[in-house]
């Protein structure tokens, strides 16, 4: 049988084997790199040699562990897709806010304080959790596993629009298009931050390396030579300033924040670094702490109350896996975030 069209081969997979014959040009070439050439985009390369290595190829009805068997030509190649293992996460009924979904992928406004993924000291009660529940057999296996894949991240306490793929393919277009960060396809993402202060320019770039800081959990700026430093830039404009009038130094601004790259806490350690942290964040704000006691109630208190950086990812814009139509979502900032920001409107 010959090879089948790209847009038949996601239906093959899971059902019956899926039968290659290698015609002349396939000859001296490595099994796993013809497979990967025939099965694009569905499957990646990884993908296939763990199937390689799993004995599900055969060539001639003989099982292949050797992923860089040579191929002849006419030789008749079949691929076994096994079942989607089980997730190790268990799912949980949990309610998301889903804005859109398909076969392929899902759209959601996660709530500030939701963990994305399980790990220490949150194996349970995630959105992996409540995603694996929600889309049950929906999820057709992210490395041969049913469990979403997760192509970005959302600290705990912020909020916001994310996607999430339900398919292999899915899975592999997103996360390049992420780690790509837009620079060549339609990736876009906004998020908007209360910050303390007032930006001396209502734009700017912020082009500064981050890496670990001494506890290795935060971020910080550091050496562009030091080895664990990655690139990072942030694109911000002040959108709204409040209380300049009143005293400057409890003054704040509503800033919008896009990404040119996704580092872990990039928007918050890079807003700290020119002298703007944002309101309530734990990690990167405490010396502007004081300021709250400049404002006056309720501001005062609510400032002081709220339990989390004012961080809300409002825009995620991308391209289709599948169609390649342009996907646009926005999430307006939760409650929480509101009440706060209007109190500061009110100054």
């Amino acid at each position: 049988m010959a090879a089948p069209d790209n847009e038949d081969t996601e239906e093959m997979i899971g059902a019956a084997p899926i039968e290659l014959k290698a015609g002349e040009d396939a000859a001296g070439q490595r099994l796993d790199q013809w497979l990967a050439a025939q099965l694009a985009p569905e499957l990646s390369r990884s993908r296939i040699q763990a199937l390689i290595k799993q004995g599900a190829v055969r060539i001639g009805g003989q099982r292949i562990d050797e992923v860089k068997r040579k191929l002849a030509a006419g030789d008749l190649i079949s691929v076994e897709m096994p079942e989607p293992e089980p997730a190790e996460p268990q799912g949980e009924n949990i309610p998301l806010d889903v804005l859109y979904e398909d076969d392929s992928l899902i759209v959601i406004n996660k709530p500030a304080g939701l963990v994305v993924h399980p790990g220490a000291g949150n194996w349970t009660g995630t959105l992996v959790n409540a995603l694996i529940h929600h889309c049950g057999a929906s999820l057709s296996g992210i490395g041969g596993v049913r469990r979403p894949g997760i192509v970005h991240r959302l600290d705990k306490d912020t909020s916001g629009v994310m996607v999430v793929a339900k398919t292999d393919h899915a899975h592999r277009a997103l996360s390049e298009a992420f780690a790509d960060h837009g620079r060549t396809g339609d990736l876009q993402r906004a998020y908007v931050a209360l910050v303390w202060g007032i930006p001396s320019r209502p734009t700017g770039t912020i082009d500064a390396p981050l890496g670990r800081a001494a506890d290795r959990v935060r971020r910080a700026v550091v050496p562009e030579h030091r080895e664990d430093a990655r690139h990072a830039v942030t694109h911000y404009t002040v959108e709204e300033r409040f209380g300049e009038e009143q005293d400057k130094f409890a003054a704040a601004s509503l800033v919008e924040c896009r990404l040119e790259t996704g580092r872990t806490h990039q928007i918050r350690v890079h807003m700290a670094h020119i002298g703007h942290p944002l309101v309530g964040d734990p990690d990167y704000g405490q010396a502007f702490r004081t300021k709250a006691n400049r404002l006056p109630e309720p501001l005062k208190s609510e400032v002081a109350a709220f339990p989390r950086q004012a961080l809300h990812a409002r825009l995620l814009e991308f391209s289709h896996p599948d169609t390649h139509l342009t996907m646009r979502f926005e999430a307006p900032m939760p409650g929480d975030m509101e009440v706060l920001v209007g109190g500061f409107r009110n100054l």
